[in-house]
Parts: structure tokens; C-alpha cells; sequence
């Protein structure tokens, strides 16, 4: 394309649908791993929280003794 020449609606949807399929392949490949991140983020997130839970318990467990 020359200086001269004028930017016509068509280039522009062009190039904006050369951005867009970009676009679609880049999330498509990324996509299963994110997906596998993710899980295993919040599979961790539910460890820790089990463990602090765990430990809390034992530190205010207290002696309870049942009279009659």
C-alpha cells in the first residue's frame, strides 16, 4: 500500500479478522493449561485451608470433663 492510498473499510475488517483468529488460536492452545492450573490451584488452596483448620483445632482443644 502506497502513502497515497486511502484506508478503505474493507482493509480495515481485514486486519481485524487476522487479529481475531490470532487471538482465538493463541487462547485455544493455552486453554487446557490454564484450565490444569487452575485445578491444581484450587486443590491446593483446599489443603492449606485443611491444614490451618487441622492445626487450630489441636491448639484450642481443650480437656472436657463430663460429672454427674
Amino acid at each position: 500500500m502506497s502513502p497515497n492510498q486511502r484506508i478503505t473499510r474493507g482493509d480495515l475488517e481485514e486486519k481485524f479478522k487476522e487479529l481475531q483468529d490470532d487471538v482465538t488460536e493463541i487462547t485455544e492452545t493455552k486453554r487446557s493449561s490454564l484450565t490444569v492450573l487452575a485445578v491444581a490451584g484450587i486443590a491446593a488452596g483446599l489443603l492449606v485451608a485443611y491444614l490451618f483448620g487441622r492445626r487450630g483445632g489441636k491448639r484450642r482443644r481443650g480437656v472436657i470433663e463430663i460429672r454427674r
